[in-house]
């Protein structure tokens, strides 16, 4: 094991786990900050809700997007993370990202920070529908569109689940079926806040722990650096794994600069080879 210090940590301590974009690069998803990303520009909650010309631009994107993440598998991190789980190292797990591969992994005790991918709420009647009876609808007055999209190729998915698709213009998107309000994926975007009650959520979980880790993320957005202060504040450790520098380093007792699903897998196995012995 590389991380001595990191084992150290964790050892004997109940663990609250952080994941950002970067855990899920090794299944093909690619995150916005990494050093080895790709310009992104993620739609903004103000462009989606003000202007029809950037929903159907979303729209159109996700119907391609979302088919991609909903095939992608987990990866070997994400499969230590409910490995630790579920021997009692770990006990729950924080996640900015909406792929849903720690519950594909097996992980239980899991809050999705920002909304899932596979759900899509209304904001004017509050109406929920999975993403996949939307699809269908979606298909119906889109015939061919996804075939179309994918014969052009090139086709890349983001975290949230858009996907670089360059001809929108005719894309027809729906309303509610019940209200003909405002369709969202239930995805918080930027610019929207975490509602309450999930914050308190992971809140909770960090205090319950006797250390955080954090897993592939720069936590340069302040949704998930809440939870390093928040722990950092109460005295209880932070060990971080991710390529390149993060908004909590400074916070951190142990900072190990590499990929994650390599390193928690060695985790995984160290920590597990430890109890065993005790």
């Amino acid at each position: 094991m590389d991380a001595p210090e990191l084992v150290a940590l964790l050892t004997r301590r109940r663990v609250a786990v952080l994941t950002g974009a970067g855990m899920s690069t090794d299944s093909g998803i690619p995150d916005y900050r990494g050093p080895d990303s790709p310009p992104s520009n993620p739609m903004t909650i103000r462009q989606f809700t003000s202007d029809p010309a950037f929903r159907q631009r979303y729209w159109a994107r996700n119907h391609v997007g979302w088919r991609h993440m909903d095939e992608t598998l987990p990866n070997a991190g994400h499969r230590a993370l409910a490995a630790l789980e579920h021997t009692g190292v770990v006990t729950g797990l924080i996640t900015q990202n909406v792929d849903l591969l720690h519950t594909k992994a097996g992980s239980r005790n899991v809050v999705n920070l920002h909304g899932t991918y596979a759900q899509v709420t209304c904001l004017q009647c509050g109406h929920t529908m999975s993403r996949s009876w939307l699809a269908d609808q979606l298909e119906a007055l889109n015939p061919g569109f996804v075939e179309r999209a994918e014969r052009l190729g090139g086709i890349a998915v983001a975290p949230d689940a858009d996907a670089t698709v360059a001809d929108t213009d005719e894309f027809r998107y729906l309303d509610c079926p019940r209200c003909s309000g405002m369709l969202k994926p239930d995805i918080v975007y930027f610019g929207e806040s975490v509602p309450k009650d999930r914050v308190a959520e992971a809140f909770s979980l960090v205090d319950a722990a006797d250390a955080l880790l954090v897993a592939g993320s720069s936590l340069t957005v302040f949704s998930g650096y809440r939870f390093v202060r928040h722990a950092a504040a109460k005295g209880i450790p932070v060990a971080i794994i991710n390529r390149g520098p993060t908004r909590g380093d400074d916070l951190a007792s142990v900072k190990v600069e590499t990929g994650c699903s390599e390193m928690l897998a060695l985790l995984a196995d160290e920590l597990s080879a430890i109890s065993a012995r005790l």
